[in-house]
């Protein structure tokens, strides 16, 4: 790692204090999984296992904020893979991001088995975050992810051009061979 990689991964470590509680959780589409752990990477508590909508939303802050209070922890960090799922920041929690790719090569670290599930992606996600291994979001202005947007949609278009144009060429082949 050279030295201005180093310096940002000090920063980042620099971030989690003794004080803060560290949840990962493991997106899904219909169901989330949240695990807990504090700064030195001890599991809090019990896995949790919420829905995508908010009454899920809220059993998962009730329990976070039990968690904070029984270990007496004052600030809360959330790690997650990106999905476009960040409903948490607009709930003014500190939420980050981990590299999907980093999170399946450090599976095997946690507990020396490649195996895969929810809580087990959920607790590696969370022990990723307090080792520092994590981006913060960037808040993006509006004009941005419209943009974005625009040209995820352009592409789709182009992409759909392309096709058709390729299936005349294909039919005129077909019916006026030369």
């Amino acid at each position: 790692m050279n030295f201005k990689a180093q310096t940002k991964q000090n920063q980042l470590l620099e971030r989690i204090s003794t004080q803060h509680l560290v949840v990962g959780i493991d997106i899904a589409q219909q169901s989330h999984v949240a695990r807990a752990v504090n700064f030195r990477g001890i599991s809090l508590g019990t896995p949790l296992h919420f829905s995508n909508n908010d009454i899920g939303f809220n059993q998962l802050l009730q329990w976070m904020k039990d968690l904070q209070e029984t270990h007496r922890l004052n600030n809360a960090i959330i790690g997650m893979e990106p999905t476009g799922h960040y409903w948490l920041k607009d709930r003014s929690l500190e939420v980050v991001l981990l590299n999907p790719h980093l999170v399946k090569k450090n599976k095997e670290n946690r507990d020396n088995t490649p195996s895969k599930s929810d809580i087990k992606d959920a607790l590696v996600i969370a022990d990723m975050v307090k080792k520092g291994y994590y981006s913060v979001i960037k808040d993006t202005i509006d004009v941005f992810v419209e943009l974005r947007v625009l040209m995820a949609n352009r592409e789709t278009i182009v992409h759909r051009l392309v096709s058709v144009k390729n299936q005349i060429h294909r039919w005129v082949d077909i019916v006026f061979p030369s």
